[in-house]
């Protein structure tokens, strides 16, 4: 119902409980109430804006600066108060926010624009939606004749190093990282020596997508940068997994993985430089995983 058509119905109840009125004047009422509560230029602040490391709610606390000091050291949502046996509202509020926040990078995909501008070469597994890619992990990890032969016209094969990445189960990872990550790894590399390949991209993509194209390309090392299940912390939380020579079957212990790559853990920078040196380690030990020692 619209505001219209509430104040018909407002002015129809009237009428019939108090027999003839003053129409003109019930408007005027319902005009300035309308105006008074209403301000069409106003916004809500974005709740998820607040840095909760620095809100405390709870009411007088016997040692403040102990909480916020604790509070400092992790984004665990601690010092949040109670009112009764419940929340807070703005506790309440913020969980919503920030699972609503979660949800979204998990069924929403990485721009058109974003993978454009970063010259990525997109490809997809044989997942054909979202839906099937939540439900059915194994084709995510599987591609079509058809994608691996556009895959190797592309990039060749027995490559030394192929990197990759996958919008995994957050696409708000990928695009808050991979701008920053790739010249990072990229530089790294080239002061070893090592060349590197331009960043397949893989849509509905799993970990072991990575698997079969060691086995079609032959590749030497597979980084595939991948974006992980997001929690109420963050939902742009990337992690790289890194394999010698993978394989359709290998055990997960032999890929070597640096995980909660996102500003407010491993900056994409610092992980960047700590990939290029694990793949330099991994070309020269021809291992990876528990197995490089």
């Amino acid at each position: 119902m619209n505001e219209k058509d509430l104040k018909a119905l407002v002015e129809q109840l009237v009428g019939q409980m108090v027999g003839q009125v003053d129409t003109d004047a019930i408007k005027e009422v319902a005009n300035k109430v309308s105006e008074t509560m209403v301000d069409k230029n106003a916004f809500i602040d974005d709740i998820t804006e607040v840095d909760i490391k620095k809100q405390l709610l709870v009411e007088n606390p016997k040692d403040r600066e102990a909480y916020l000091d604790m509070k400092a050291k992790t984004p665990a949502r601690l010092g949040t108060g109670r009112c009764g046996a419940r929340y807070k509202t703005a506790t309440a509020l913020r969980v919503r926010a920030d699972h609503a926040a979660a949800q979204d990078s998990v069924f929403s995909y990485v721009s058109e624009e974003f993978i454009k501008e970063n010259n990525l070469f997109e490809v997809e597994t044989l997942c054909a939606h979202k839906d099937e890619y939540l439900t059915r992990p194994d084709l995510g990890r599987r591609f079509s004749k058809e994608t691996i032969d556009k895959i190797k016209a592309k990039f060749g094969t027995n490559q030394k190093v192929l990197l990759m990445a996958g919008d995994g189960l957050s696409s708000a990872a990928i695009e808050a990282n991979l701008k920053d990550i790739v010249p990072s790894i990229k530089q790294g590399l080239k002061m070893y020596g090592i060349d590197s390949s331009e960043i397949l991209f893989v849509k509905h993509c799993r970990v072991g997508a990575m698997d079969h194209l060691g086995e079609e390309l032959k590749s030497e090392v597979i980084c595939m940068l991948v974006g992980e299940r997001p929690g109420l912390v963050t939902a742009e939380s990337m992690s790289a997994y890194i394999a010698y020579k993978p394989f359709i079957g290998m055990a997960e212990a032999k890929r070597t993985v640096i995980s909660n790559i996102h500003k407010g853990g491993t900056t994409a920078v610092e992980a960047g430089a700590h990939i290029a040196d694990l793949i330099k380690t991994m070309l020269e030990k021809k291992a990876s995983g528990i197995d490089l020692k």
